[in-house]
């Protein structure tokens, strides 16, 4: 069969076998987070690192992974991000306690965070500039497919299989990704690739774990514990020196001058804090609903798989309107959405009907796609093409760094607040302490969402958003932010 399909579409199918898993593995796992926390008897402040270990893991690869790819061939990199993936999925379903769990996260991000940036540029290598938009297409499958399935697939895998399969399900997956891309993919290396950035890569890994892990502990220890300082002030001077190193580079991993340009800086800040608020508050309302509103792991699912739905169905209708009303607006608008509906979840008690949860999820989910359609066009408008790789790597960090840090960030709130009203999750007795404190963890959700509508609206300029929506630039006559120094 795939030996009389274009060479074009055997990377596509391969490509989606990878991608579908790596979305997947970002919303099955919040279904399980509290039957994985009952089974091991962690705290919430440990299993968040079940998700955190895995998105601040992709993050320090995502980058690595393009000049791997052109350094030691896509097909081999390929093959081994897969491979890693599909294995630490294995351990990930065979773990023996909470450590072992999360170490095989790690690695798990590891292959996830070389995954799609490889996958990426294999697809658009293999289709003529003339076809990118069928490459695109394809793309939109498992992107849709994927995090709509998770919640749902996730917790029927959990209340009638077990957590195990929810990482076991991988593993077929990733075998016929395997064979497929062994006997058909080609491969292909780039002749100048540049030196590794050593410095780059430890800086950027060290400083972004350190700043998560002091943003994990401060639940519990508080802010001013020595820890908890030492690590997070370690980590912010990691990061500043990452800057300094970076700039001065001639070949850098992450290319920090390309922040010069004014509009790229500003829609990657607004996914700093719309990310984190997003990803932050799906990892509060699964406990919510399961630990305190005693849902059932696939009622859970079906609860916040609207969310999914509110997506898929604004998507269409953002790109339609984005001509019209432009990045500025349409961000904006979409991160006030975003805060309304999170806010929304302060009014949510044991009482509530979940029709209403599921509303408010939709709400939710239309808002992002009015934020996500004009971020990832305007981010990308006015970099010129030969940089455009390296803008790439920059945006999918951010977008993981950001998941990473909202995720501890409302973790940290959940666990200061249940100490504070002598609270703990699951417990009876003190549900209505529990119940304020999941209230005040939405509520920091909502205070980032509204700080992403205000960066929308101050740090983009009707100038630059112009420039995306009724004409085309002409980038390559622009001096390069790569050339800046």
């Amino acid at each position: 069969m795939f030996r009389k399909l274009e060479y074009k579409y055997i990377v596509g199918i391969v490509f989606v076998f990878g991608l579908f898993m790596d979305l997947l593995d970002m919303t099955i796992t919040n279904v399980a987070l509290p039957t994985l926390s009952r089974d091991f008897g962690a705290r919430t402040t440990t299993i968040e690192w079940v998700v955190t270990g895995y998105l601040l893991s992709l993050a320090i690869f995502i980058p690595v992974s393009g000049w791997m790819g052109d350094r030691f061939g896509t097909k081999r990199v390929f093959m081994f991000a897969l491979t890693v993936f599909t294995l630490s999925s294995l351990m990930c379903g065979l773990s023996w306690d909470v450590g072992a769990l999360i170490s095989f996260r790690l690695l798990q991000g590891v292959g996830g965070g070389m995954l799609t940036p490889v996958g990426t540029a294999m697809l658009f290598r293999a289709f003529p500039p003339v076809e990118r938009s069928k490459a695109s297409a394809l793309l939109t499958i498992p992107a849709v497919v994927a995090p709509a399935s998770g919640p749902v697939l996730g917790g029927y895998l959990v209340e009638y299989q077990s957590w195990h399969w929810i990482f076991l399900i991988n593993v077929p997956i990733g075998a016929a990704g395997l064979i497929v891309a062994a006997l058909f993919l080609k491969e292909e290396k780039q002749s100048t690739t540049g030196r590794f950035d050593v410095a780059g890569f430890l800086l950027s890994g060290f400083g972004l774990a350190s700043v998560v892990y002091a943003l994990a502990e401060a639940g519990q220890r508080g802010f001013g514990d020595g820890r908890v300082v030492a690590f997070g002030l370690g980590g912010i001077a990691l990061l500043a020196l990452l800057v300094t190193v970076e700039l001065r580079s001639a070949a850098p991993m992450l290319d920090m001058r390309l922040f010069s340009n004014r509009l790229f800086t500003a829609t990657n800040s607004v996914q700093l804090v719309s990310m984190a608020g997003m990803q932050g508050a799906l990892f509060l309302l699964p406990l919510f609903l399961q630990a305190e509103r005693g849902m059932s792991p696939l009622q859970s699912g079906l609860t916040t798989f609207p969310q999914a739905l509110g997506i898929f169905f604004a998507m269409p209708f953002a790109s339609r309107v984005y001509q019209r009303f432009g990045p500025r607006r349409m961000m904006t608008i979409g991160m006030l959405g975003i805060a309304a509906t999170t806010f929304a979840f302060l009014w949510v008690d044991l009482a509530t009907d979940a029709w209403w949860i599921r509303l408010i999820m939709l709400g939710r989910g239309a808002s992002f796609a009015m934020t996500l359609i004009p971020m990832q066009t305007a981010t990308f408008a006015t970099i010129r093409p030969q940089d455009t790789g390296r803008a790439s790597a920059i945006f999918s960090s951010g977008r993981q760094v950001a998941a990473s840090f909202g995720v501890a960030l409302l973790a940290t709130v959940l666990t200061n607040r249940l100490v504070h009203h002598g609270a703990a999750l699951g417990n009876p007795a003190v549900r209505h302490g529990a119940v304020q404190a999941f209230h005040d963890g939405f509520f920091a959700g909502g205070v980032l969402a509204l700080v992403g509508a205000a960066a929308a609206l101050v740090l983009i300029r009707d100038k630059d958003a112009e420039s995306t929506r009724f004409r085309q630039v002409r980038v390559d006559d622009e001096p390069a932010p790569a050339a800046a120094h």
